[in-house]
């Protein structure tokens, strides 16, 4: 078993008041928050523009920081699932997404209207190029990964060479140009679940598969580099999306997805049983439990943090963050099952299955750090998520012809 303790051990109050947060936090042993002391700074015109000091000046200066230009975010991974759905809350905002993909499982079809360019998050030439193009980009949103447990058990190596190597030359780059805010796709899957499976940004970590571990690594990474450098990194812990862009602009990209409600979908448009994989986890039920948060919401609290950054790191004297991102309910397998059934015009049969590799219990978060930092709190029920994922299911081929 791999552990990896990071941060404070939970405490039997919670997390308390926000001022009870940041004056607790502890630099020496903490990934989350990182201070400011020793880091240096690039002297760099031109380049993600109005990073504020100690001091501060209020949400409003990453909207302001372009001047006269429109706010431009950098979305790496803009072509895939979650990072198009940012996209496009972004442009719903009048903020203007620029997108680098490497389309190995992002789509063409998510880019169109926006700026996009075609290529790796490693490729130095082409990030310099889009600065170049684009010197109002105020922040950078990473989303690039490879997501799949079971694939990353098969090869490890890719996925660190994907998602760790590759995103360590990416900040690199953001460095070389000057980009002072970054916001990092991490995961709940790095936890290690209390007795009753809830979690806050101050429980242990405890990846059970290489990709949890390489969204840990990368956090690691991230922090040990905001601390010295010019740089200052949120990690925004994700649970489980579902759903779509309620616009129907994009959805989940494949036809043949690895998480719960996708192969739910797939079962229904197959008039095939649903297999639920692992029925002795230690739930109500048996099978997994997860915490379903729609895309939407995630991609509007990446707004939230967006425009509260400034504040957010001055007010912490922070370098790194963490914040979790669910609804604070657990679901298990077959109450996500059941709930589809009562959405959908014809029910799904199921069948258990022993579990996949790299499957855990899961988790939900027990967090309101979400709210109170960013006001943010998610809109949509798991029914509309549902609603929202067949919705696209029903024109996906159409538009991803």
């Amino acid at each position: 078993m791999h552990a990896i303790l990071l941060g404070r051990p939970p405490t039997a109050g919670g997390l308390g008041d926000i001022d009870d947060d940041l004056a607790a936090l502890n630099p020496a042993d903490r990934l989350g928050e990182r201070r400011d002391a020793g880091r240096k700074t690039n002297g760099l015109p031109g380049r993600c523009p109005g990073r504020l000091g100690a001091s501060g000046a209020g949400d409003r200066a990453f909207r302001s920081a372009a001047g006269a230009d429109s706010v431009k975010v950098l979305i790496a991974g803009g072509a895939g699932f979650i990072g198009s759905t940012i996209a496009s809350a972004c442009v719903d905002a009048g903020i203007s997404p620029v997108i680098v993909d490497n389309l190995g499982t992002g789509r063409r079809e998510f880019t169109t209207g926006r700026a996009f360019y075609q290529g790796d998050i490693a490729d130095g030439a082409l990030i310099d190029r889009i600065f170049a193009d684009h010197p109002s980009i105020s922040a950078a949103i990473q989303c690039a990964a490879l997501i799949v447990v079971p694939d990353s058990v098969a090869d490890p190596v890719g996925y660190y060479q994907a998602n760790v190597a590759k995103s360590l030359e990416f900040v690199a780059h953001l460095l070389r140009n000057g980009c002072e805010r970054m916001i990092f796709s991490s995961s709940a899957a790095i936890y290690r679940p209390g007795a009753d499976l809830t979690v806050d940004e101050d429980s242990p970590l405890d990846p059970q598969s290489p990709y949890a571990r390489t969204k840990a690594v990368c956090e690691e990474m991230f922090a040990d580099i905001a601390a010295t450098q010019a740089i200052r990194v949120l990690s925004l812990r994700y649970f489980n999306p579902i759903g779509a862009d309620p616009k129907l602009r994009t959805g989940l990209q494949l036809r043949r997805p690895t998480h719960a409600l996708g192969k739910i979908i797939q079962a229904y448009e197959e008039g095939i049983p649903f297999q639920v994989t692992g029925t002795d986890y230690p739930t109500r039920d048996g099978t997994g439990i997860r915490d379903y948060i729609h895309v939407w919401d995630l991609a509007t609290a990446h707004l939230a943090a967006l425009d509260r950054f400034d504040a957010l790191m001055a007010g912490m004297a922070a370098t790194s963050s963490v914040i979790n991102l669910g609804t604070g309910t657990g679901t298990t397998v077959r109450e996500l099952l059941d709930a589809f059934n009562q959405a959908a015009d014809r029910p799904v049969k199921s069948v258990d299955v022993g579990r996949r590799p790299g499957d855990v219990a899961g988790t939900y978060t027990r967090s309101d750090r979400a709210q109170r930092y960013l006001s943010w709190k998610p809109r949509y029920s798991i029914a509309e998520g549902i609603r929202h994922s067949l919705d696209w299911a029903a024109i996906r081929d159409h538009i991803l012809a």
